[in-house]
């Protein structure tokens, strides 16, 4: 077996790993939108896009304190 033999089968299990990984942890973004303390932060992903005054909040902030 050759060295460029080696290297051909060393990259094409690199590049298998790797993509495995990459769609792994697309897979954990996407199930686990919400993080420990329950918000989804997902939805200010268009925070920049709707940014005018008219537009509605991302959260809304109440006036009332907390107890």
């Amino acid at each position: 077996m050759e060295i460029a033999q080696l290297q051909a089968y060393g990259y094409f299990i690199l590049t298998t790993t790797l993509v495995v990984i990459l769609y792994g942890y697309i897979y954990h973004l996407y199930t686990k939108r919400k993080d420990s303390d329950g918000h989804d932060y997902e939805d200010y992903g268009n925070l920049a896009l709707k940014d005018d005054v008219t537009d509605t909040p991302v959260s809304a902030i109440s006036d009332d304190k907390e107890k």
